[in-house]
């Protein structure tokens, strides 16, 4: 889901500061509410694993180019059942930072595009869970069914952004509508992999109760609203 640079240049790069500053507004709006439930030594804890796990996604784990931008396994919806909604954003955000500070300085100007494109999906699963997500279920006992949706919903997401970056930078036309669409459907293989994934990792963590009221997790995996 990197942009590549050069594809939005001048100007146009602005718009990414201003849809990241808005993001990270969000982001501190739902980190205040995740102090004032769990603690900010919980915080704290959550977004430095979800940094690291954020750094493996996006530098240890393959990745390829494909059409305007990269597919990775972001696993935005497991950090999202695992951490939960503050955590998860600061994590991505943070480890999309480590990463082009030191690994990848080219994507540093793209930041604000980079960054946006992971956070509002995630805001969008988090609400889209309140409304498929009885408040009497822990996310250890969703269905696939249920993680399929957050993660198809998140999924979307990357590459609904990564097209609206696309189509700023160089416009619509025939040559952007098939870079973007072969981006798009390559995408369709972490829609895939990911819900599996969700369950794998939410069924260990079901087998691990004692992470429950450790702070390294979100109060939900565990417990019902």
């Amino acid at each position: 889901m990197h942009i590549e640079p050069g594809l939005v240049t001048g100007a146009k790069l602005l718009l990414g500061v201003a849809t990241a500053t808005t993001a990270a507004a969000f982001t501190a709006k739902t980190a205040w509410e995740a102090i004032r439930a769990q603690g900010v030594a919980s915080l704290i804890s959550q977004a430095a694993i979800g940094t690291v796990a954020t750094f493996i996604f996006f530098e240890l784990m393959p990745h390829y180019a494909v059409g305007v931008s990269e597919v990775h396994f972001i696993l935005g919806s497991t950090l999202f059942l695992i951490l939960g909604t503050a955590p998860a954003a600061i994590g991505l955000a943070l480890g999309l930072l480590i990463q082009s500070l030191f690994f990848a300085q080219a994507d540093l100007p793209q930041y604000g595009m980079n960054v946006t494109t992971l956070l509002v999906p995630l805001f969008a699963i988090a609400a889209l869970a309140k409304r498929i997500i009885a408040p009497g279920t822990a996310y250890v006992d969703l269905s696939y069914g249920q993680t399929l949706a957050l993660s198809t919903a998140y999924q979307a997401g990357i590459v609904a952004w990564v097209a609206f970056w696309a189509f700023t930078g160089t416009g619509i036309s025939t040559e952007s509508l098939a870079s973007v669409g072969t981006f798009g459907a390559a995408y369709m293989l972490v829609i895939v992999v990911e819900p599996l994934v969700d369950l794998a990792v939410l069924a260990a963590a079901k087998a691990m109760r004692g992470l429950a009221g450790s702070g390294l997790v979100t109060p939900r995996l565990h417990n019902a609203a």
